[in-house]
């Protein structure tokens, strides 16, 4: 492998067509191109991915939701109602190694661009779709949510405050979750035919994206017959386990075996709660919670965050502050392992974005492409594949494709 392409990433050379929106498949996609695959965007129209509508916030008129999950692409866009958009796709298709599509069951087919067509174009295609509850089985019609799907899979029945009402987690678990997984769908796919050739279906849906997350509160049920229901911040296995409040804000403190837990007594002055009755091994924490946590709070409170994590990192005990966004995106940790990135939209102007959480020694990820305008090269991808100026031209009077105008 020559300088330039590790430079460009361990997939290097992979074609990608992300014919997915909004959250779920163009995760798939952001992270496939972080790593070097060259991801076209194909958008519909008219209007393009429906995140562009999303209102607010915008940076200088452009979604900041769009802006952040498809930097490192480049965009297309393409009618697939009509004849000449869906025969530009399939020229795509022949060249491509990857395409990935998040559209409820049956919508491509109808249009005449299923699986079974696309891999009879490209037998070596890896097609890879993200849908709300599968591809099969009763539910395989229905439309998929990020909220619904955290519902369906019981995650809202143990997030928030015991007694509280159903909470869903504050980020899209499900949408960035079936990303990911379609991504080790994809790769595990590209594996196979780098030794057979052949390529093949991938699918994953948000409801078992969901579900995955689940695998303590699983192990629960099916040994005992019980659903647990929310802890707050407390971990459903272990104490303390959970954040505590100190004089100036909160922090978490990680005593998730004995031996951390005989430190947390020490660094808060109180060896003797190592033999407490309610405190000595994990289950008597586990039954005792309420009375470990107030005992614990009651000591926190009296420093602040910084000196409380000074002391629990000087003895080994898991700590740290329970930051804002703002505060989690600007801190020196963050910054030095390069999860904030600058780039600079033709329209939007500077904007930043997060960066690949996938480190390579060889060949390092970069995020050097803001995300695209609608359209905007739609002209060059198409002259990459063979196509005239002016059947071009010609495509984009009949309203086949766009063309970004800057």
């Amino acid at each position: 492998m020559d300088d330039a392409a590790r430079r460009r990433g361990p997939l290097a050379g992979m074609r990608v067509l992300e014919l997915a929106q909004i959250m779920a498949g163009p995760t798939a996609g952001m992270m496939l191109a972080d790593m070097g695959a060259d991801v076209i965007k194909v958008e519909k129209l008219p209007g393009g991915d429906d995140s562009r509508d999303y209102r607010e916030p915008r940076v200088n008129g452009v979604s900041a939701p769009f802006l952040m999950m498809n930097r490192n692409k480049r965009g297309i866009a393409l009618d697939l109602k009509h004849p000449k958009g869906r025969d530009v796709l399939l020229r795509l298709v022949r060249d491509a190694d990857v395409l990935t599509e998040n559209y409820r069951r049956g919508t491509l087919e109808r249009l005449g661009l299923g699986y079974d067509v696309l891999s009879a174009a490209n037998p070596a295609l890896i097609y890879a779709a993200v849908s709300g509850y599968g591809r099969d089985g009763p539910w395989a019609d229905k439309a998929g949510f990020d909220l619904i799907a955290q519902g369906f899979a019981g995650l809202m029945s143990i997030t928030g405050e015991p007694g509280g009402p159903p909470a869903k987690t504050g980020n899209s678990v499900a949408d960035i979750n079936g990303g990911i997984l379609a991504v080790a769908g994809i790769l595990a796919a590209y594996a196979h035919r780098l030794k057979t050739g052949f390529g093949q279906k991938v699918e994953t849906s948000l409801m078992e994206a969901a579900l995955q997350q689940t695998y303590w509160h699983a192990s629960v049920h099916f040994a005992t017959g019980a659903s647990p229901g929310p802890t707050g911040s407390a971990h459903i296995l272990t104490a303390p386990y959970q954040a505590f409040r100190a004089r100036d804000g909160w922090i978490n403190i990680g005593g998730a075996n004995q031996a951390n837990w005989e430190r947390i007594a020490e660094v808060l002055g109180h060896p003797e709660w190592r033999d407490d009755a309610r405190f000595r091994t994990n289950s008597d924490r586990m039954a005792n919670l309420p009375a470990l946590v107030d005992a614990m709070n009651a000591v926190l409170g009296t420093r602040t965050k910084a000196e409380w994590i000074e002391r629990f990192d000087a003895a080994g005990v898991p700590a740290g502050p329970v930051h804002s966004i703002g505060e989690a995106l600007a801190h020196p940790q963050t910054l030095a392992r390069g999860m904030v990135v600058d780039l600079v939209h033709p329209t939007a102007g500077p904007v930043k974005a997060i960066g690949c959480p996938v480190h390579f020694s060889r060949t390092p990820t970069a995020v050097t492409r803001a995300a695209p305008l609608l359209g905007e090269h739609t002209r060059e991808v198409l002259r990459e594949h063979g196509f005239a100026e002016t059947e071009i031209d010609a495509l984009v009077a009949e309203g086949a494709i766009a063309v970004a105008r800057r």
